[in-house]
């Protein structure tokens, strides 16, 4: 295509939460011609059902984007011909669904993807989590030209960051989130000036990758049989959302389910104890016990209640050492 200024590109914006925000926002407050955005149909949501919209749709309309599309399905003709009209020089997708090939190879300088990891590794719909689960003390994002496999097309740019040792999944997101719209701008730029040499994902050995499966409840449940350090881990890289969770025992039988959303571990021996016992002075703390110490809860939810701070929750727990988690 005729090389163009970045602010002279016709970009096509695709997203959804409010992850994708901000870089939206930035495009359009430095100028460029977003002149579509592409995210998904309302839908009725919450106790009274009421139809919401998404977080990129809203942005939109507060930044004075006329053409909002919200296609069912992505391979429909009336989509596919309302694209083809829009005659975009560049596709940015982020937080989106999968895109059929018809639509990411429809710009002339193709559709890049801003992806919350260090590609190759944490490839998938939950790198935020699954980092964090897995003791990484680094992360970052990624912008990639979409291909015909998921996550693995050429990289354009990376950003890095630490995770720090008291970030959780909700910390991390909040600092990516902010760190994307430096990437993508400076991904738009270089790629319209023709300056970008976005480089393939080689991979000697595919067993050294961490994937990023989607999370299910499953996947949340804590085992505390577990190393304390990998309790920890788990808990932090699922909170808030979807949230680490545990059957509650009451003298041996079941009551309920907990989600815990802060903890901290002390390393010791477990001293004697079965792993999930538990162990409180009824006021201010309440240990669990693992394999190698004691995970001290701070903030828990019990079904059916609010979360709360330990302290506070123990205020209504009665005979807490009475329970046990498993």
């Amino acid at each position: 295509m005729e090389q163009k200024r970045p602010e002279e590109l016709r970009i096509v914006f695709m997203g959804t939460p409010e992850f994708a925000v901000p870089s939206l926002e930035a495009l359009v407050e430095k100028g460029y011609n977003v002149v579509a955005v592409v995210t998904t149909p309302d839908k009725p949501a919450g106790r009274g059902l009421k139809v919401q919209e998404s977080d990129i749709k809203r942005a939109a309309a507060r930044l004075g984007i006329g053409t909002v599309l919200q296609p069912e399905k992505l391979r429909d003709e009336e989509f596919v011909g309302r694209m083809r009209e829009l005659q975009p020089d560049l596709g940015i997708v982020i937080a989106f669904r999968m895109l059929p090939e018809v639509i990411w190879q429809m710009p002339a300088l193709g559709t890049f993807n801003l992806h919350a990891s260090l590609l190759p590794q944490y490839r998938g719909a939950a790198p935020i989590n699954r980092a964090i689960m897995n003791g990484e003390t680094e992360t970052g994002i990624t912008t990639f030209l979409l291909n015909r496999e998921i996550d693995k097309g050429a990289i354009i740019g990376q950003r890095r960051v630490p995770i720090h040792e008291d970030d959780d999944a909700g910390t991390l997101y909040d600092r990516l989130m902010k760190l994307g719209p430096e990437l993508v701008l400076d991904s738009v730029d270089r790629l319209a000036r023709g300056e970008a040499s976005p480089q393939e994902q080689t991979v000697c050995d595919e067993s050294t990758l961490h994937p990023a499966p989607k999370i299910f409840k499953e996947d949340c449940l804590i085992d505390w049989n577990g190393k304390g350090r990998d309790i920890i881990n788990h808990i932090r890289g699922l909170s808030p959302y979807p949230a680490a969770w545990t059957n509650m025992y009451k003298c041996g039988t079941e009551a309920g389910t907990a989600k815990i959303f802060r903890a901290r571990f002390e390393e010791g021996g477990n001293g004697g104890d079965r792993c999930g016992s538990i162990v409180s002075d009824g006021r201010t703390c309440l240990g669990v016990r693992c394999s190698d110490g004691t995970i001290y809860i701070e903030q828990m939810q019990i079904a059916g209640k609010r979360r709360m701070d330990i302290h506070e929750l123990l205020l209504g727990l009665r005979d807490v050492g009475s329970y046990s988690f498993e």
